[in-house]
């Protein structure tokens, strides 16, 4: 199956709540690549590539996060992947 990449943006209470953690576990469960990050703005960015099926279930994930989030929104992007990315990580 092809490869694609997700490009997501949430939003909402999404910072200092474990976010970037519980989506590491979540993508590397799935067995996904890539990397979460916090932004400046409050969001956290979510760059994720795999198989759809699985990138749909991050995303899944991503709508409602850890129990302590609040999201308001997810702006998602799908893209061609690039195969840049090993393992999944939290970048700082």
């Amino acid at each position: 199956m092809a490869q694609e990449r997700l490009h997501a943006i949430v939003h909402g209470i999404v910072q200092g709540v474990n976010f970037r953690y519980y989506t590491a576990l979540e993508a590397r469960r799935l067995g996904v690549v890539g990397y979460v990050r916090n932004q400046w703005d409050g969001t956290v960015e979510v760059v994720a590539e795999g198989e759809r099926p699985l990138l749909e279930k991050l995303l899944l994930f991503l709508h409602q996060g850890p129990r302590w989030a609040v999201v308001e929104r997810v702006d998602v992007q799908w893209q061609e992947a690039t195969g840049e990315f090993r393992r999944f990580e939290v970048r700082y």
